[in-house]
């Protein structure tokens, strides 16, 4: 997870929350959306729950958080970090992985696609070595 503005320079994201110098902050729905729960425990890790709560601006989903700071309507917000790859590092602060719970992305194979050679030949590929070094350049871990 990171935290992004394309309108502040977030290189040292910490310091920036604590100054508080900006009016919003995305969060994707916590009750819902991975991203939004580990983004308000970074904030809780801070101590900053009290100071920050009335300026969040809640996405359905993370990828709506990216929409309200891309469109100026947070200046920054709580994303993840495959969704600003290439980014200055000015717009970009990883988000210390002690400060969240850990975010599980998984892949299932469901009953109706378990016939499917389509559908059993993609998760065969989600386990193999190419699969794993494209995740890991899109900044995800993967649990070995």
């Amino acid at each position: 997870m990171v935290l992004y503005s394309p309108w502040i320079d977030v290189t040292d994201g910490a310091a920036v929350l604590e100054e508080g110098a900006f009016r919003h902050i995305a969060i994707a729905d916590p009750t819902t959306a991975p991203y939004g729960r580990a983004g308000l425990e970074a904030v809780e890790k801070l101590d900053l729950t009290e100071a920050i709560t009335p300026r969040i601006v809640t996405g359905q989903t993370v990828s709506q958080a990216l929409q309200f700071v891309d469109s100026g309507n947070a200046e920054l917000g709580f994303v993840a970090l495959s969704q600003v790859m290439g980014k200055p590092p000015s717009q970009v602060w990883t988000v210390p992985a002690e400060a969240y719970s850990p975010i599980a992305q998984d892949a299932v194979l469901l009953k109706a696609g378990e016939a499917d050679p389509a559908a059993r030949a993609f998760i065969e590929f989600l386990r193999g070595a190419e699969a794993a070094e494209i995740i890991r350049k899109y900044g995800y871990d993967l649990e070995e």
